[in-house]
């Protein structure tokens, strides 16, 4: 009797032995230098965004350009890749050390492939016209350079609204692609709400950018102008916003007055703002998101409590689509539906039900590529997440086009499926022009689409789009904004596409 106390002790003993063992081992495992470079890509990438695999981009990528970019960030004052230099007074303190920073330098340098592998296309593109045919503006001076940066449909008259980077035109157009008249901006115009006064006059309210390139100058303006006045002068709304790039009507606090909402992009520094409209008719200019690369959103009443939320895409450094809900108070409650790496350059998304569950799902792209990486990237493309409720959101179908800018859902060929439109101002020129502009039919399935690529690639190089019924017969066309020159990401490549061309008119033959 009195043996089994003892024997239950050495059995606990032996067990606690056995466990202690185990742990040691454990503990002795040497990590391997993959091993140590992920956990330092987590630890220190992750505080700006997601932390991005070595396969992303290839070897010279690395460590020539986007390492060397993202080592002051870190506190590394650094020429290149191997040679580091400590923080001067003013720069940002050391966030990481020296020794940590050569470890990290060398998991990018080892275990990156020394080329990306091209994704093969799941459709061939189909060389056809489809549904389209080919309208040209009558261009005089052959020798003028397009830098178009915006091109709109007018809802009333059919004509067309346009802005150039360059001379920052706006340009008024008609159903027949004639000149209207113009009017000198600030800076371009990058995107257009159109409104009407208590008169019933057109007025457009502008979204200036202030400058093209990544600078955090607070030189972009929201203004308003008459459309009906040749002579009117535009008046600002709220001036000094750092490079806003789009700008959407609603009233968010439900006073019986619009607000404007502002997505600024900037560089550094930007921000998600509420302009809220005030008795007098001027504007608040109200912070909803302090942070950079504001790029799309969209309004609507998402979680149905009678009140107007937001969704909108981030597209510089910490990337992805948040959730904006109002809180009925004067502010919003954010969330976020999707992350995406930031390589991905991320450039527009849409709101479409596509397999019919009465859930708008998420169409995205992603191809900016005017930065540190300018390579082609497999991933870059379209993307359709479907809606599974919640606020979650499944990635369901992908299709690879390289630098892809923006992408339109609808029913181009009125047949009940959801067709897309698609530009790609990064595409790869050499090997595969017909991806600058893609229509997918719609298929029989969900998700299924056959890629048309009209014979347009030598008329222009597309950075916008837009989509309307411009001649009223009842289908949907299309025109693409030509922005000629500059951003080439190709070394020694030749553009042989129209410079002179502003924009073209893709007319849809459906309903003909």
């Amino acid at each position: 009797m009195t043996d089994q106390p003892m024997m239950k002790r050495y059995g606990m003993a032996a067990l606690f032995a056995i466990i202690t063992c185990i742990v040691i081992n454990s503990s002795c495992h040497t990590p391997t230098k993959e091993e140590k470079g992920k956990a330092l890509a987590d630890k220190y990438c992750s505080s700006c965004h997601l932390p991005v695999s070595p396969a992303l981009l290839d070897k010279e990528t690395w460590t020539k350009h986007v390492l060397p970019a993202m080592a002051p960030k870190l506190g590394i004052k650094v020429w290149s890749v191997d040679q580091y230099y400590p923080p001067m007074s003013g720069d940002k303190p050391g966030v990481i050390s020296i020794n940590e920073w050569t470890e990290l330098v060398a998991y990018y340098q080892q275990f990156a492939p020394e080329k990306l592998t091209p994704v093969k296309p799941p459709v061939p593109l189909q060389h056809d016209w489809s549904i389209f045919s080919l309208k040209s503006p009558e261009i005089t001076d052959t020798n003028i350079v397009s830098a178009t940066t915006m091109v709109s449909f007018h809802p009333a008259d059919g004509g067309l609204l346009t802005s150039d980077g360059l001379s920052s035109k706006l340009v008024r157009w008609d159903k027949n692609l004639h000149i209207i008249n113009s009017w000198m901006l600030p800076s371009p115009a990058v995107n257009v709400l159109y409104t009407a006064d208590s008169t019933g006059k057109q007025q457009a309210i502008l979204t200036e950018i202030g400058n093209m390139r990544a600078v955090d100058a607070p030189a972009g303006i929201i203004s308003r102008l008459n459309l009906d006045d040749p002579k009117s002068r535009q008046s600002d709304l709220m001036p000094f916003l750092k490079r806003p790039v789009q700008t959407l009507e609603a009233d968010f606090d439900k006073d019986g007055l619009m607000d404007l909402l502002v997505c600024a992009f900037g560089h550094n520094q930007g921000g998600l703002y509420w302009l809220k409209q005030l008795p007098d008719h001027s504007y608040k200019q109200e912070s909803i998101w302090e942070v950079p690369g504001a790029i799309h959103a969209e309004t609507g009443d998402f979680n149905h409590d009678g009140y107007t939320d937001i969704m909108v895409l981030f597209a510089a450094g910490n990337e992805g689509i948040w959730l904006f809900e109002n809180d009925k108070k004067g502010g919003f409650k954010s969330s976020n539906l999707l992350r995406f790496p930031p390589l991905n350059g991320s450039t527009s998304f849409q709101l479409a039900d596509f397999n019919g569950d009465g859930k708008p799902d998420i169409l995205y792209t992603c191809g900016d590529n005017a930065d540190y990486s300018m390579i082609l990237k497999p991933y870059h493309g379209l993307y359709v997440y479907l809606n599974e409720g919640d606020n979650n959101y499944r990635q369901a179908w992908f299709y690879p086009v390289n630098g892809c800018t923006k992408a339109v859902a609808a029913d181009f060929n009125q047949d009940g499926k959801l067709d897309i439109a698609a530009i790609a101002f990064f595409a790869d020129f050499q090997h595969n022009p017909g991806e600058k502009f893609i229509f997918f039919e719609g298929g029989n399935k969900p998700l299924t689409f056959t890629p048309h690529s009209p014979p347009v690639e030598k008329e222009g190089r597309w950075i916008c789009m837009d989509v309307k019924d411009y001649d009223h017969d009842g289908d949907l066309d299309i025109v693409l904004g030509n922005y000629a020159r500059g951003f080439l990401i190709l070394d020694d490549y030749k553009p042989n596409w129209k410079e002179y061309q502003p924009f073209i008119v893709l007319q849809n033959n459906t309903k003909h």
